[in-house]
């Protein structure tokens, strides 16, 4: 029996994957848990439809993370932050920052996307890491500077 998996399943393939079972198997547990479906020759063309159209989605985001990424190449951020007299500043420099700081440079990067090699806790020179795609990620260094 043929079967078009909804979800991932540890020893048995994943989603969206055409397995054969037993049919037992099929019909008395993958079919009523809603981990799969019976795999008719319409179940296959839908299937295809959207395994087509997840692929173009997915394949338009990585071109425009590339595209910022891109532009990302030569940006250099300068984050003002309170410091005392050895440099060791008050508080702390966040992803919500760099994401502000690179809002005004005209990117709209979301804050979860962004973590640092090193915690800024100094005046100095930092490197933080943008994810924009699985496939897609950027250094984009940054200096922290005393106000």
């Amino acid at each position: 029996m043929e079967i078009i998996l909804k979800q991932d399943i540890k020893s048995l393939g994943e989603k969206d994957d055409i397995v054969s079972v037993k049919p037992g198997y099929g019909r008395n547990y993958l079919i009523p848990q809603g981990f799969g479906q019976l795999a008719t020759a319409s179940a296959k063309k839908v299937l295809a439809e959207n395994l087509k159209q997840a692929a173009f989605k997915q394949d338009k985001i990585k071109k425009d993370a590339e595209g910022i990424a891109q532009r990302l190449a030569d940006v250099k951020l300068s984050i003002g932050a309170k410091a005392g007299e050895t440099g060791k500043i008050f508080g702390a420099v966040n992803t919500i920052m760099i994401a502000d700081a690179l809002k005004q440079q005209g990117f709209d990067v979301d804050r979860r996307r962004i973590t640092f090699e090193t915690e800024p806790k100094f005046v100095g020179e930092y490197v933080a890491n943008l994810n924009l795609h699985k496939e897609v990620k950027v250094k984009v260094p940054f200096a922290v500077v005393a106000e």
